[in-house]
């Protein structure tokens, strides 16, 4: 794998995020004895400095590939960061505390980019499921919908749904006859003309009765 070293350099100090950061004992390659070093875990890689703050680290590890363990034969609270296959090798850490050898094994373990795979892949199938549930809970608990209202106009029935009209035809009896509609001339030439008849009959004969008599 090629790495541009200018641009790693670039990355180990920038404004990026830190995952995690503190001060581990590194067991040298050559050197079996444990030296301080100052390491920044970004992403999947890890850095580690001389001193906090130096602008440029003196080597970094990247996490693919390899195991975090346990080193119970090395010094307490020592743990191994392992790479198998050919020419492969181990980096040997130890903390300062229980406490921070275990999350620094927790964060190292989750570092790489096929855990961070293996992860979302589940993050996406539990996402689903649940999606999935909430369809079917949302099928069974829908409530059945009204038909739409409808104003009803009592007014507007049909011809075959009126209702006969009741008319007195004798006392104590009434016949049920359907409604029919009657013009204005109709009723006029049936009662209107009778009734004027009537009237100009009274005011001849009142006009009658009022004349003076007169006689010669």
């Amino acid at each position: 794998m090629k790495i541009n070293e200018k641009n790693m350099m670039a990355f180990a100090t920038s404004a990026t995020p830190v995952d995690r950061e503190g001060w581990l004992n590194k067991r040298g390659e050559m050197n079996k004895g444990y030296q301080r070093r100052w390491f920044v875990l970004k992403g999947n890689i890890l850095f580690y400095f001389d001193r906090r703050g130096d602008k440029e680290p003196v080597g970094m590890i990247v996490l693919e590939g390899c195991t975090v363990e346990l080193a119970e034969d090395e010094e307490q609270f020592g743990f191994k960061i392992v790479f198998h296959g050919p020419n492969n090798r181990s980096y040997g850490l130890g903390a300062d505390s229980q406490d921070s050898m275990e999350q620094w094994m927790k964060a190292l373990a989750c570092a790489s980019y096929d855990y961070m795979k293996l992860m979302v892949a589940e993050l996406q199938r539990q996402l689903d499921a649940v999606e999935e549930d909430n369809s079917e809970l949302a099928e069974v608990t829908e409530s059945p919908k009204p038909p739409p209202r409808t104003r009803h106009n009592p007014f507007n029935r049909p011809e075959s749904h009126q209702r006969s009209q009741s008319i007195r035809s004798a006392p104590g009896r009434t016949e049920n006859i359907p409604r029919t509609r009657v013009t204005f001339r109709e009723l006029h030439n049936a009662y209107g003309r009778r009734i004027l008849a009537d009237i100009n009959q009274w005011k001849h004969i009142k006009r009658s009765a009022e004349a003076p008599l007169i006689t010669f």
